[in-house]
């Protein structure tokens, strides 16, 4: 008798494969763990808590933007870019107000030199946009109006390029709210990446509608993808709550990442249909609300 086959006498000599079955438990073992110790983590660290809340805030604005496309058959690209823009402003000043000038304070007060202070904040805002560089080159994603970056993309559906894409850009938005939050300053930060998203899942949920997918899968990928956000959030808290050293470079280089979906993935994209004037409006827009958010909170 094959060990490694169960067969099952019900279904008229169907076949299960053993392993399956086996792997298909580790796998539900595994994320019972994982949510067991994540329901710890929440509980005995309350800057992790607090993270994961302004992460799920940020999720929850994403879908609202997401089921916004339920009510609208088609929006102009002028909007589009608009708001996309609107998105780069928001992302820009977060960046700056929120992440680098809190990262150099610290850097100050850590180092005795205002130039050096300055070098490292610089490094690790480098640092931030090579890790974002690197990803965004081995992961095969798809962006809506480039093609496929990868030569062994072809071999995935092209609706789940276009879910890599959305996540990658959602990777450094959660980082920094959960660095922003190690620091003890979260607030205005979590507010305005929450104030994005809704326009964000909006835009995301339209642009798979134009692409030929269905309205039910636009909207569900638009909700599924804002999720990463509150993972990132716990990941960024944890790891830099434990070291106030670690802390300045983790703000800083969550600025990097910020900054290099700005530039590779957004402007560029809210620029290519010849809309640029209200684009630019949008992004100064959006920064202006940030800077006020930021000052306000």
């Amino acid at each position: 008798m094959n060990t490694r086959i169960l067969t099952s006498t019900r279904s008229g000599g169907s076949r299960f494969p053993l392993n399956k079955i086996l792997g298909a438990l580790i796998l539900i073992a595994g994320l019972t763990l994982l949510t067991y110790q994540l329901i710890v983590l929440l509980q005995t660290r309350e800057l992790v808590r607090y993270a994961f809340y302004a992460g799920m805030v940020a999720a929850a604005s994403t879908a609202i933007g997401a089921f916004m496309a339920v009510f609208a058959n088609r929006i102009s690209d002028r909007m589009l870019d608009s708001l996309m823009g609107f998105g780069a402003g928001v992302m820009l000043a977060a960046s700056i107000f929120s992440l680098i000038l809190p990262s150099m304070e610290m850097m100050q007060d850590q180092t005795s030199s205002s130039f050096l202070a300055s070098s490292q904040v610089a490094l690790a805002v480098l640092l931030g946009a090579a890790m974002m560089l690197l990803i965004e080159k081995l992961v095969p994603h798809e962006h809506f109006i480039k093609g496929n970056d990868s030569v062994s993309s072809t071999r995935l559906r092209q609706s789940w390029l276009f879910v890599l894409a959305i996540a990658l850009h959602n990777f450094p938005e959660g980082l920094a709210i959960g660095a922003a939050y190690a620091a003890g300053e979260g607030h205005g930060l979590a507010a305005g990446i929450a104030i994005q998203d809704m326009p964000e899942g909006f835009v995301v949920a339209m642009a798979l509608i134009a692409a030929g997918y269905t309205r039910v899968f636009a909207i569900t990928i638009g909700v599924l993808t804002g999720l990463a956000e509150p993972a990132m959030a716990i990941i960024g808290a944890t790891l830099l709550e434990f070291s106030t050293h670690l802390l300045p470079w983790g703000l800083a280089g969550a600025a990097g990442a910020m900054l290099f979906v700005i530039s590779h993935e957004i402007i560029p994209e809210s620029h290519r249909k010849g809309h640029e004037f209200f684009a630019t409006n949008g992004l100064i827009l959006g920064f202006v609300l940030m800077l006020l958010l930021d000052t306000a909170l």
